[in-house]
């Protein structure tokens, strides 16, 4: 019985091959730079040559782009999955950040429990890194800086899960993520104790995803925030009532 020949795969395609998955897994974030040309061939154990050809491959494909004097970096555009103009749209929906939190609920409680589950030692230091900075800028007086550092310590978490798709649908609304943090900590913070509330939530989910308590760290997810969501439905409530009692003023002073 005649057997098929096995061709051994060019180093070109495995370089690819490789570079791609570190894109996919996270390894090299959009808009990260690759280290220089020697020093990555140096890493693979692979010549020049064939490592530009790979990056050359990447680079036509739109997932590695070149700067002159600046070398190769990931490409930026690979944030930019929710930025066409149907999200934009969709963003001024009138309850789009409750449609939101719904879906980052979804998301984040999945991320948590399988970042309690197969989190590494790295992954672990790089969450309480990311607490830290979080607790450390998280004063209420600058709602943009905290959201960046709020959802960065929630990306940290995707990544930990070690779940491509989830990591990727993370990335993808990170900037909506920081836009809607930015509005719910400004109304979170004008209600006494919210600050200290919301970062006891951090420090117990955290807990839970390193001591491995999945279902606590899932749980502990969907308990922050459905925190979040009874604060922007209070909020809203209350500005019902304020323009019901404007309504009424202005009704009462209007000549007969």
């Amino acid at each position: 019985m005649p057997y098929s020949s096995l061709r051994q795969p060019r180093l070109a395609d495995v370089i690819t091959q490789r570079l791609e998955a570190m894109i996919i897994e996270g390894s090299l974030k959009p808009g990260q730079r690759l280290p220089p040309e020697r020093e990555l061939a140096e890493q693979f154990g692979v010549s020049r040559p064939s490592l530009r050809e790979a990056i050359q491959r990447l680079a036509a494909r739109g997932l590695l782009s070149s700067r002159q004097g600046g070398g190769t970096f990931v490409n930026d555009t690979l944030n930019n999955g929710y930025t066409d103009p149907l999200l934009e749209m969709l963003s001024r929906h009138q309850e789009f950040d409750l449609d939101l939190l719904e879906f980052r609920d979804a998301m984040e409680g999945l991320s948590a429990y399988y970042a309690a589950l197969r989190s590494t030692p790295a992954d672990k230091a790089a969450l309480l890194e990311c607490f830290e900075a979080l607790d450390g800028g998280f004063d209420g007086n600058d709602p943009v800086k905290e959201a960046k550092l709020d959802a960065a310590f929630h990306l940290a978490i995707a990544e930990a899960a070690h779940n491509v798709l989830l990591l990727h649908t993370m990335r993808g609304i990170f900037h909506l993520l920081e836009q809607s943090i930015v509005e719910n900590l400004a109304n979170l913070f004008a209600k006494p104790g919210s600050r200290g509330q919301l970062m006891q939530q951090h420090r117990t989910l955290l807990d839970a995803i390193v001591e491995g308590r999945a279902e606590d760290a899932r749980s502990h997810a969907h308990e922050h925030l459905a925190y979040v969501e009874d604060g922007l439905l209070e909020m809203a409530r209350a500005e019902t009532r304020a323009q019901r009692a404007l309504r009424r003023a202005q009704s009462t002073r209007a000549p007969i």
